[in-house]
């Protein structure tokens, strides 16, 4: 036993030191391939067991930088364990590119690769020519991804390759990146640039080092940068020796930006198939199967569960287990974040299934039963995606206390109304937020006109945003006046059916505009105790929302003072045009608007930053906000609201 175990010490020491001493000579035989890009190539799903087990010791990776949590210095061969970019990165198709050329290979060939990458990076980030002015317009959070490359991450790819070259012989160049590109008509040739580059630098011919080229998250053509798969797609049109390696079918992760840990194993094997035949071998791919699971004792039912139900649930995690009985039903799965889950059914008939870690906030969801997509019966439901919906919280910490209800915090009343609108001869809903103190007086109180989003309805900002604990912890502090604030369902229910979408042209919502100023407005100043002045009154909205503030704000600034966009939709915008050219009239407006505020989530891309720049070169006050680390969202929205409320009916 004894020796039995120090054999198993050694074999495991061996295993964690450096193995540069085994590779002192080149070795034709040794197969080096260079790996750059943003965050899909760092890698952006968790790590699980399966990928630290059986990894041959014929793949290697050459660290990129220092880990000293894993004791790896930069510039030395490792065995190829997870992360294979920086020590905080996760998994990557890297890791079963190599996996699979290992299996593709003969056993006396070895496989070493070098992964410098950098999430969010554009391809400028790459160009030598480029770097010095790109790199004063990256955000904060990309620096110190930037630092451990000493800010020039192309720079290291060469050093590295160098030192690789010393030892065996670079035979392809892996890429994922384009995400942060987008529409950019010049991408292929920058990529082309920084590829021609690279052989030169090395001294490399473009026939023995083919460049692949992986698409972006497709997520059945909801993924949020899948346009860019058009462009990369064509970029064998520019770079003669570039391969395009396919994502459709490869899983992602709720942001729908991102791969899942079971689509960059299926993206990694890929890129491994299509090296292996470059090479002029068979593909052998190895097998991947998804782990079977229990549901863990940390587990807890989810907020949005109906009393009485067991599920949904989520863990420590942030995964989310559900279950549903179903004994005649062939397949079941959960659609949720932009990908489907598979069910699985035991004896009696019950079909439980489990999500990747998702993301913080509020997400809608279905189940879907033989292929029809069903509302689960055990969690409330909320109108979005056009329907009825379910819907999961997953929870934040302490930091999330700004939405919740607060002991000793007066509470406001969310009221439903009904009203007749003469304009459409219609009666229709309405929902009325009050102040706690509200019922104690005679005082009258300004009003915010609330909207909410394409395929949204009247309730959703008291239902999904909890808009009225948002407001009544405000109040409590003192960082809020005290205001009515009325949520309509602004004839935005039903899907876009196309047409024109620009700033003050779209046809889709705008059926609302008349009813807004000829019969909600007056009914809600003839039955609430409101203040009638235009200084006094606000309008705000998330995405269509914010599209519908601009149409009727800009075009009532009689009646309104204030105004908000949280990831509007404002497309199209015309300085000269829109709105009879009132943001070239500059004075005029920050006179009449008292406050413009606009905000989004740090991972969407819906134009705000650049729509805010144009504003603010026009000369418009704008207050801006970002909500770090979210997408197009309702945590984006709450934190929004939340940022917002405290600039309204403070003019002094």
């Amino acid at each position: 036993m004894k020796t039995h175990l120090t054999k198993c010490l050694l074999a495991l020491a061996f295993a964690l030191l450096p193995v540069t001493s085994v590779l002192a000579e080149a070795d034709p035989n040794f197969l080096i391939f260079l790996c750059f890009g943003q965050s899909n190539m760092e890698g952006a799903a968790k790590i699980e067991p399966q990928d630290k087990e059986n990894i041959s010791p014929r793949y290697l990776m050459m660290a990129a930088v220092d880990d000293a949590s894993r004791d790896r210095r930069m510039g030395e061969w490792y065995p190829a364990v997870p992360p294979l970019c920086r020590a905080n990165t996760g998994l990557t198709p890297v890791d079963y590119f190599g996996r699979t050329l290992v299996a593709s290979l003969p056993e006396n060939f070895r496989v070493g690769v070098i992964n410098v990458a950098v999430g969010g990076i554009r391809i400028e980030g790459f160009m030598p020519e480029e770097l010095p002015e790109y790199i004063k317009t990256v955000p904060d959070w990309m620096r110190n991804m930037l630092r451990s490359y000493d800010d020039n991450p192309y720079q290291r790819l060469v050093e590295l390759g160098r030192k690789a070259q010393q030892q065996g012989v670079i035979r392809g160049v892996l890429m994922h990146q384009g995400e942060s590109n987008t529409g950019d008509p010049e991408w292929a040739n920058k990529v082309k640039k920084v590829y021609d580059r690279l052989l030169a630098d090395l001294n490399m011919e473009p026939e023995s080092v083919p460049l692949l080229a992986g698409e972006v998250v497709q997520a059945d053509g909801k993924g949020q940068c899948v346009a860019m798969n058009k462009q990369i797609d064509l970029l064998p049109q520019t770079l003669r020796t570039a391969a395009v390696i396919p994502s459709d079918g490869c899983t992602n992760g709720p942001d729908m930006i991102h791969f899942d840990a079971k689509g960059y194993r299926e993206l990694g094997c890929r890129y491994g198939e299509k090296m292996a035949q470059l090479l002029g071998y068979q593909p052998v791919r190895p097998k991947l199967e998804d782990s079977a699971f229990v549901v863990p004792a940390d587990a807890f039912i989810a907020e949005t569960t109906i009393p009485g139900n067991e599920y949904p649930k989520v863990d420590s995690e942030r995964r989310a287990y559900f279950r549903i009985f179903a004994p005649t039903a062939q397949k079941v799965q959960v659609d949720i974040g932009g990908r489907t889950y598979d069910m699985q059914r035991d004896e009696k008939g019950f079909w439980t299934g489990r999500t990747e870690p998702q993301v913080v906030g509020f997400h809608y969801y279905f189940l879907k039963i033989d292929g029809v997509s069903v509302v689960d019966p055990a969690t409330e439901t909320f109108f979005g995606c056009c329907r009825q919906s379910g819907g999961i919280e997953i929870p934040e910490g302490p930091e999330g206390d700004y939405y919740r209800p607060q002991a000793g915090v007066p509470h406001g009343q969310v009221r439903s109304i009904y009203y007749y609108a003469k304009s459409t001869a219609e009666w229709r809903h309405a929902m009325v937020y009050t102040p706690a103190e509200y019922e104690k007086g005679k005082k009258r109180y300004p009003v915010l006109y609330l909207q909410h989003g394409m395929g949204e309805d009247e309730t959703g900002w008291s239902h999904q945003g909890h808009m009225q604990h948002i407001m009544d912890n405000l109040i409590a502090k003192g960082e809020a006046v005290p205001m009515i604030v009325v949520m309509e369902s602004g004839d935005v229910k039903a899907p876009f059916r196309g047409g024109d979408n620009r700033a003050g042209r779209s046809a889709y919502g705008a059926t609302f505009y008349k009813v807004m100023m000829q019969d909600l407005i007056p009914y809600i100043d003839g039955h609430f105790r409101t203040l009638t002045d235009r200084d006094h009154r606000a309008m705000a909205g998330l995405s269509w929302g914010g599209h519908q503030t601009f149409d009727l704000v800009l075009s009532h600034m009689d009646t309104f003072s204030y105004m908000g966009g949280f990831s509007g939709a404002i497309f199209g915008l015309d300085l000269e045009k829109s709105y009879d050219g009132i943001f070239l009239r500059s004075d005029e407006f920050n006179r009449k608007i008292h406050c413009l505020f606009l905000s989004c989530g740090s991972e969407e891309n819906f134009g705000t930053g650049a729509l805010v720049d144009t504003l603010r070169g026009a000369g418009i006050k704008v207050e801006y906000y970002v909500s770090p680390g979210t997408h197009h969202e309702w945590l984006t929205w709450r934190r929004s609201l939340h940022e917002f409320i405290p600039y309204l009916f403070k003019k002094k």
